[in-house]
């Protein structure tokens, strides 16, 4: 039933998008760039980054990571919420035909940026993006949600114990699924349950000194999945 009922609200997002006109999971923002790198010759060791603002921000502030790195795609948009980045997983990930995903979502399905969501709604769609990568050969790490003790855009939400249980579950669900985990929130993480401040400037988004800190974790998750 459960399974049922996700699909049954899938289409309907998918046929009201279509109806309005409106491209609400942002599915035009990397067309140009996903059909560039399909017309040139595949990367082996190719992985993709999917999420929402700190996975955008990480190309801007942190643009050695990706020097370094320059197998790493950066498919992150601002604001995005889970049932967004699974409408479009098939476009910015499947069709790169990366070795591997990187998943970091969650925060601003908390945040409410898309209408009030469940934990479960969460887990759901994170599960089905796990689906969509394995079926289709795609290596996964699944990473923590980041510390947020409170939301600058939405005051008052009190996230920080809606992060550690679903930072709880993508832990045991990774490791059910054989996926690779990444934790960024112990090393994060204050007294409150917040985002260290010298790691961010608004309680919510890394800033340089943060990404840095992640920059390894995620590499020490990778090496778990590739060879």
């Amino acid at each position: 039933m459960r399974k049922e009922l996700f699909a049954f609200t899938l289409l309907f997002v998918l046929v009201a998008t279509t109806a309005s006109g409106q491209d609400w999971a942002n599915l035009n923002r990397f067309a140009k760039e996903n059909d560039s790198l399909k017309s040139t010759p595949a990367v082996e060791d190719r992985v993709v980054m999917m999420g929402n603002s700190i996975t955008e921000g990480w190309s801007k502030f942190n643009p050695a990571f990706f020097a370094k790195h320059p197998n790493m795609v950066n498919r992150g948009i601002s604001g995005q919420t889970t049932p967004q980045m699974l409408l479009r997983f098939r476009a910015d990930v499947i069709a790169l035909h990366p070795k591997a995903v990187v998943i970091l979502a969650g925060i601003n399905d908390i945040a409410g940026n898309t209408g009030p969501s469940t934990l479960e709604m969460i887990e759901d769609n994170i599960s089905s993006m796990v689906d969509l990568a394995t079926s289709n050969g795609v290596k996964v790490v699944l990473s923590s949600v980041l510390p947020a003790y409170d939301f600058y855009w939405n005051l008052g939400q009190r996230p920080a114990d809606k992060v550690v249980a679903l930072n709880k579950w993508i832990k045991s669900y990774a490791q059910l699924r054989g996926c690779s985990y990444v934790d960024y929130f112990t090393p994060m993480a204050d007294e409150r349950k917040g985002l260290k401040k010298e790691y961010s400037e608004d309680g919510v988004h890394p800033n340089l000194k943060g990404y840095e800190l992640m920059d390894p974790l995620l590499e020490a998750a990778l090496a778990n999945i590739l060879p």
